[in-house]
C-alpha cells in the first residue's frame, strides 16, 4: 500500500495479527459480549454513541472487576467534526470535611469503605450523551445489557482472574458489615466464578430497566438514589439523597497539544490527561527518534516523570482552581522542561503512581461519529460497597482526595477528586483521525504517551501499537518493563540510570483499544492482546 500523508494502516515492521476493518460501524472493548452489545444496537438503527452507551453498559456485567454502574465516566466524541467533552465525574458528599475525617480518627479517607464513595457519576454520562446525541431511546440502547445480565454470560478468563483476586482482598474486611451485599452478590457458595462458568444478576437486570425507564433519574432522584444514600449511610457514610440530586454530567471542551503536526486530545483537570500532554509537548520539542533506540524512550521516560511531577502539582477540580494550570501547555513551559532532559536518568519530585480498576473502548460509525469512553470503579470492585437489591458496587474515588487544605486536590465539600481515567483522541489539520486509551489508573497517560509514539512517531498500525512491549515508570528512577521487552533496550536503559525490572504482571501495563479512521471512512481498530479484547464490525 502506498504510504499517503496520514496512512494509519502503514508499518515498518510485519503485523503480528490480522487488522480489523470496516466502514459502518466498530465497537472496540475488553469483552466480546460488549462488544457485539454495541455493536447490535448500531445495526438497530443506532450512532457510535449509542453503541458506545450499549457497550458501557454491557462491561458493568460482563467486567465487574474493573467497573459498575456505581462509577464515574468520562469521554471524548467527534461529531460532524467538532470535538467535545463530558466529565462525569461525581462530587464528594456536602458533609464529608478533612476536619469531620480528623474528629472522627482519620488521617486521610480509607481506601474500603462508605467515606470513600463519591456520587457515581457514569449513569448520568449515559443519560446525557443519550438525550444529546443517540438516535435510540434509552432502554434501546440498555436492552442488550438487561439480557446479559438477567439471561447470564459465560465469565471469561482475564475477569475470573481479577474477581477472584477481589475475594482475596474483600476477605480482609470481613468483619466490616457493609462488605457483606459484596459476598452475597458476587460470590457463590464462598468462591467467585471459574473460567466457562454461567453467571446471572437479575438485580442488575432490574437496576438497568429502572436507569433506562427514567432515563437515569432513579439514580439521582428515585428510587435507587434512596437506596444508594440509605446504605451508605446505614454502613456510617455521609452521603445524602440530596448530594445525588445535585449531580449532573457537564460538557467541557477538551485540552490539546500539538505532537508531530498532530493534535492529542485530553479531558481537562480533574482528570489527569494533561500529564500526557505535557509529555508529548515536551518530547515534541525534541529530535525524532526510533522504536529501538534506547535514547527514545529514555527521554520517553524522562518526559512521563516531568508530566507526573507537574501534574501531581496543579491537578483538582477546576471549579476550585483558577487558569494558571493551562501554563504547562504553553510552548515557552514545555520547552524549558524539555531542557531538564539529559542523557540519564533524573529523580523526579516524590509521587507514587498507583494502580485501579477501569474499562476502555471505543467506537465509531459509517457517518463520521466517534466516541472515546473510559468508565471506572477504581480499585477494582470499588469500595466494597454493593447497594443491596440492586447489584450497585459502588466505586472509591474519593480514596484520592489529600487532606491538605492548600492542596490543589485537597478534600472539600462537593468537591470533585483527582481522576486517574482518561479518554485519549486524535486528530490533524482539523480532521478526526480516532478515539485511543489505555486504562490502568496511573499507567493511563503513560499508555496513552506509548501509544502516540507507536502511531506517529514510529508508524505503527493499530493493533501493533497496542501489543508493542510498554514500559512503565513506578516512582523514583524505577521503570518496570513486560516480559517481552527487548532484554538490549531494557540494558542500555539500566546503563543511564534507570532502576529496571521485570513484572509478569500484564495486566499492570494497561489495557487499550483503537480505532483510526482514514479519509475514505474506513475504520481501522487495534484492540488489547492483554485481555480479552475483541472488535465487533460491521
Amino acid at each position: 500500500m502506498k504510504k499517503l500523508k496520514f496512512d494509519p494502516y502503514y508499518q515498518r515492521y510485519p503485523s503480528k495479527r490480522n487488522l480489523i476493518f470496516g466502514h459502518k460501524g466498530m465497537v472496540s472493548t475488553t469483552h466480546p459480549i460488549a462488544s457485539q452489545a454495541g455493536i447490535t444496537v448500531m445495526k438497530a438503527g443506532g450512532n457510535a454513541f449509542d453503541g458506545a452507551i450499549a457497550a458501557a453498559a454491557a462491561l458493568t456485567v460482563v467486567e465487574p472487576t474493573s467497573n459498575g454502574i456505581g462509577g464515574d465516566a468520562f469521554a471524548i466524541l467527534s461529531r460532524d467534526g467538532e470535538i467535545l467533552g463530558i466529565n462525569g465525574s461525581g462530587r464528594s458528599p456536602q458533609k464529608l470535611t478533612i476536619q469531620w475525617l480528623r474528629d472522627n480518627g482519620y488521617d486521610k479517607i480509607p481506601k474500603y469503605g462508605p467515606l470513600a464513595v463519591t456520587v457515581p457519576g457514569a449513569v448520568s454520562v449515559w443519560a446525557e450523551i443519550n438525550r444529546r446525541f443517540g438516535k435510540l431511546p434509552l432502554d434501546e440502547v440498555l436492552k442488550p445489557a438487561v439480557e446479559i445480565a438477567r439471561d447470564g454470560h459465560v465469565v471469561h478468563t482475564t475477569v475470573a482472574r481479577y474477581w477472584k483476586q477481589a475475594l482475596e482482598r474483600y476477605s480482609e474486611l470481613a468483619d466490616k458489615p457493609y462488605i457483606n451485599p459484596w459476598f452475597d452478590h458476587f460470590t457463590m457458595e464462598g468462591r467467585t466464578p471459574y473460567p466457562g462458568e454461567l453467571w446471572k444478576s437479575e438485580e442488575q437486570a432490574r437496576t438497568l430497566e429502572l436507569i433506562a425507564s427514567s432515563g437515569g433519574e432513579s439514580f439521582y432522584r428515585g428510587e435507587l438514589a434512596e437506596k444508594i444514600s440509605g446504605f451508605i449511610k446505614a454502613s456510617g457514610g455521609l452521603m445524602e439523597k440530596e448530594d445525588l440530586a445535585a449531580h449532573h454530567a457537564e460538557w467541557v471542551k477538551p485540552i490539546t497539544t500539538s505532537f508531530r503536526g498532530y493534535d492529542v486530545w485530553e479531558i481537562p483537570p480533574n482528570g489527569q490527561g494533561i500529564t500526557a500532554l505535557m509529555a508529548l509537548g515536551i518530547l515534541d520539542r525534541l529530535e525524532k527518534g526510533h522504536i529501538e533506540d534506547p535514547e527514545t524512550i529514555h527521554r520517553a521516560i524522562e518526559a512521563m516523570k516531568l508530566g507526573f511531577e507537574d501534574g501531581n502539582r496543579i491537578i483538582g477540580d477546576q471549579d476550585h482552581m483558577d487558569d494558571s494550570w493551562r501554563a504547562v501547555l504553553e510552548p515557552e513551559y514545555l520547552s524549558m522542561r524539555a531542557g531538564l532532559i539529559t542523557g540519564n536518568a533524573r529523580l523526579p519530585l516524590d509521587n507514587q503512581p498507583k494502580r485501579g480498576g477501569t474499562v476502555y473502548l471505543a467506537t465509531a460509525d459509517g457517518e463520521g461519529n466517534m466516541i472515546s469512553y473510559i468508565q471506572s470503579n477504581y480499585w477494582g470492585f470499588g469500595s466494597g460497597l454493593v447497594v443491596p437489591g440492586t447489584g450497585i458496587s459502588l466505586h472509591n474515588r474519593g480514596y484520592d482526595f489529600v487532606c491538605e487544605e492548600r492542596h490543589p486536590n485537597s478534600l472539600l465539600p462537593g468537591k470533585r477528586p483527582y481522576h486517574t481515567i482518561i479518554p485519549g483522541f486524535l486528530s490533524k489539520d482539523g480532521k478526526p483521525i480516532g478515539p485511543f486509551g489505555v486504562m490502568g489508573a496511573y499507567m493511563q497517560p503513560q499508555g496513552h504517551l506509548q501509544v502516540v509514539l507507536n502511531s506517529i512517531e514510529f508508524g505503527l498500525n493499530p493493533q501493533d501499537a497496542l501489543d508493542s512491549p510498554r514500559w512503565q515508570w513506578v516512582g523514583g528512577n524505577n521503570i518496570q518493563v513486560e516480559k517481552s521487552f527487548p532484554t538490549e533496550l531494557a540494558e542500555a536503559l539500566a546503563r543511564k540510570g534507570h532502576d529496571v525490572s521485570v513484572n509478569l504482571d500484564t495486566g499492570s501495563f494497561g489495557r487499550g483499544q483503537i480505532i483510526w479512521r482514514d479519509d475514505n471512512g474506513v475504520l481501522c481498530g487495534g484492540t488489547e492482546s492483554r485481555a480479552d479484547g475483541y472488535i465487533a464490525v460491521w
